[in-house]
């Protein structure tokens, strides 16, 4: 990298995400799309933090939490246009950073640019205003060279030659102390405060270069001066971007006393390449669900960076087929290649009007005198949106905890019907749905806003968020069996409306006194009025509870259950069993039980597409218990317990196969493993494995339930089958002897006919 020149920025670097217009929405943790705290339907400031390019009607209002290192966290969002699907190239990327003076501010006002406009000269630390990159980013970026490099089709950029000057900010239009080419392009080039999470892609084949080139584990390199220098010459000064230029610059160029600049290097984060892979399926024009009515989520393991100040971005990208987003540099490029593709010279496409412009006037037809204006606007042709988190910590879990899962459950949503509050959601528990297993965390804790709109819909005292947790009651009329959701006992029933009674309450196995808190959000106000929550504050936090307990757990919130537009409900599922969830698409991956028991290692292009795999651990007892075994494999006992991999059909494509491990008894002798169907465990298939060390490793491409057996008499038969092959052995050397000297066998022959008449005569 410090031979870093710009014949390579302007190949490596022409990553321009081709993109129309598009939003996208950050539900858990709460994005604010550039609000703070506002009662308006649309966002006061969209210039506060950040530019997200969506519309100024989504986002929430300010609301902070804190999560434990090591938790999962799920992370919900909705984009507007299609990810996974030949209509468009999608690309996400969650990144997240932490920072003593990262903030969420008191003032709707833009952070100012000169420090004399804030409190003791200091913008960094005048918590006025809202904060995430800070004012050294931004003042670099603002006196750094623009990558010419790039692709900026027919947009004007006046000659500006800054970083602040994008095809899709062509003006420089400052959004807090954001930097417009960072936040343009990804991989970027130059430093930046944002460590990465994930990229999920419509092309998986890129995964490679996003792990290598991430800043996580790649160094960063810029040109730079005092900050001082750049602050009393802002405008003035345009640090190169190569090292070779930057050596022989300095300020003033003409002055030999001039400040010279120095090329520095900013070290990788050194926290591991990020996770890549393909995006999830979601249609055009649709800000909702993906498929099967499910929210698009990623499970964020959260880092184990302890700060008070962190925050998290989330950036959609959206890319048109009309000219190749990576290798083009040029308009002259793509009005070629348009040509070309059309089979026409330049001259006629040019006559034709099919030109990459914005609104060309095309002729479709050469012989009708009429053409056919296209809405093309080349800015949005490539375009980045965004939407950022508001503050919130990452803190050290309890002792106690440690080696164990903690499952973060929060709220999401705000006050009001689906069409006030759109683009954002209504009231939802996140994740909706939440698996965990016996002896293991869920850290309960939810935040809400008194500022909502005055009009929207909604129960208790207006404007106000307010949640809570009741365990359902069971239905007065059940037609139907809803005990096959899952194992173990049923607490409550979804399709109900009223909540159990208190002393019949089993909700995750918690005292009578978490109950009690879930309910009214105590601790943290003394009396008031409760019925609907009104004297509640916005905030609740139960705090960490291990769970012994297990069974399936539905329950609701009683303040927000209209039944016209709104249904809170939630459902955990504390199951008996080891299982764990996890999406590996072309680029590989490994999911792995709790302690290894089991893994699943598949290697780079085994899967052709997104798998979402699920892996569960049964021991014999809970497989005939559960009445799912209808007959057992081969062998004489158990060497392991059932393992269950889901999906249960061919995952991959022309043989390909990957491996799974298993933890099988080390004291069994013969072990075989043997394979079925988690519906119907009747007819049992021996699986070619290898045995080591108490592990058995075998290849599959399919799911499926597979189990270890032994043979516990595979002594004495191993010593039968040895004593007979060494009797052939010598029957078979006997032979080849005799035939090879059968004078010999002649003689033999005669003294055996004499000892048969010496024989006879005794007897």
């Amino acid at each position: 990298m410090s031979n870093f020149h710009f014949t390579r920025v302007a190949v490596f670097l022409t990553v321009v995400w081709q993109f129309v217009v598009a939003d996208i929405y950050l539900h858990n943790p709460r994005g604010g799309n550039n609000r703070l705290d506002e009662e308006n339907r649309n966002v006061q400031n969209n210039k506060r933090v950040f530019d997200s390019q969506n519309n100024n009607r989504g986002g929430y209002n300010v609301g902070s939490l804190y999560y434990y290192a090591g938790s999962t966290l799920q992370i919900e969002w909705t984009n507007q246009h299609s990810c996974s699907s030949p209509n468009s190239h999608c690309e996400i990327v969650l990144q997240y950073m932490c920072d003593d003076q990262l903030r969420d501010g008191a003032s709707t006002g833009t952070i100012p640019l000169d420090p004399n406009k804030c409190r003791l000269g200091n913008c960094n630390t005048d918590k006025e205003y809202g904060m995430n990159e800070n004012f050294e980013h931004y003042l670099n970026c603002r006196s750094r060279e623009r990558n010419k490099g790039l692709f900026i089709a027919d947009q004007n950029l006046n000659n500006r030659n800054k970083a602040v000057n994008t095809r899709q900010n062509p003006n420089g239009q400052r959004y807090g102390y954001e930097c417009p080419e960072e936040r343009d392009y990804y991989p970027y080039w130059g430093p930046s405060p944002w460590k990465d999470i994930a990229v999920l892609t419509n092309d998986a084949t890129r995964c490679p270069h996003y792990k290598a080139e991430s800043a996580n584990v790649k160094p960063r390199f810029g040109c730079v001066m005092p900050p001082d220098v750049l602050r009393e010459n802002i405008g003035r000064i345009t640090l190169p971007i190569t090292k070779e230029a930057c050596e022989v610059y300095r300020y003033p160029s003409n002055d030999p006393d001039g400040v010279q600049a120095e090329w520095k290097e900013y070290p990788a984060f050194g926290i591991g390449a990020p996770d890549c892979r393909e995006t999830q399926f979601s249609r055009d024009n649709h800000l909702g669900n993906g498929i099967g009515g499910h929210p698009l989520v990623y499970n964020w393991t959260v880092p184990n960076t302890i700060h008070e100040n962190c925050a998290m971005r989330i950036r959609y990208n959206i890319s048109t087929g009309d000219y190749d987003s990576w290798n083009t540099t040029y308009r002259t490029d793509v009005d070629a290649k348009l040509a070309e593709n059309l089979g026409l010279s330049r001259t006629e496409a040019d006559q034709r009007g099919f030109l990459f412009e914005n609104n060309p006037a095309v002729k479709v037809f050469s012989d009708a005198n009429f053409d056919l204006e296209l809405a093309v606007n080349t800015a949005q042709f490539g375009r980045t949106f965004q939407d950022r988190s508001f503050a919130f910590a990452i803190r050290s879990p309890p002792a106690g905890s440690t080696g164990k899962t903690i499952s973060n459950l929060n709220v999401r949503g705000k006050r009001g019907n689906i069409v006030q509050v759109y683009p954002s959601v209504e009231y939802d528990f996140v994740p909706n749905n939440l698996e965990m297993g016996t002896s293991n965390y869920i850290h309960i804790q939810w935040t809400g806003s008194n500022t909502n709109n005055a009009n929207n819909d909604g129960n208790g005292q207006a404007r106000s968020d307010r949640n809570n947790i009741v365990q359902l009651g069971d239905a007065t009329y059940d037609e139907g069996d809803l005990k096959n959701f899952g194992p173990g006992a049923i607490y409550g029933k979804y399709g109900v409306n009223y909540p159990a009674h208190a002393v019949n309450s089993s909700f995750l196995g918690l005292s009578q006194q978490d109950l009690l808190h879930l309910a009214f959000n105590s601790p943290g106000h003394f009396g008031g009025e409760l019925s609907q929550l009104d004297d509640a504050g916005t905030y609740f936090d139960l705090g960490l509870r291990m769970i012994s307990q297990e069974g399936t757990y539905q329950y609701m919130c009683t303040r927000n259950n209209d039944f016209s537009n709104r249904d809170q409900k939630g459902r955990v599922m504390v199951l008996p069993y080891l299982a764990q969830n996890q999406a590996i698409g072309w680029g590989g991956g490994t999911l792995a039980l709790a302690d290894e028991k089991a893994k699943v290692m598949v290697k780079q292009g085994v899967f052709s597409s997104l798998q979402a795999l699920r892996m569960e651990e049964w021991s014999p007892e809970q497989a005939l218990g559960a009445g799912r075994l209808r007959s057992e494999p081969g062998g004489d006992d158990y060497a392991s317990n059932f393992i269950v991999l889901q999906p249960e059909t061919v995952m991959t494509q022309n043989g390909a196969t990957f491996t799974v491990q298993m933890k099988i008894d080390p004291d069994a002798s013969g072990v075989e493993i043997y394979s079925s169907k988690s519906q119907d465990m009747a007819t049992w298939t021996q699986v070619p494995s290898s045995v080591s060390g108490g592990t058995a490793s075998f290849q599959a491409n399919q799911g499926g339930v597979y189990v270890a057996r032994s043979h516990k008499n595979i002594g004495p038969i191993i010593g039968i089958v040895a004593a007979c092959v060494v009797v052939a052995l010598v029957v078979v050397a006997t032979i080849v002897y005799f035939r090879r000297n059968p004078e010999r066998f002649q003689k033999l022959k005669s003294g055996a006919r004499k000892a048969e008449r010496s024989m006879q005569n005794k007897v």
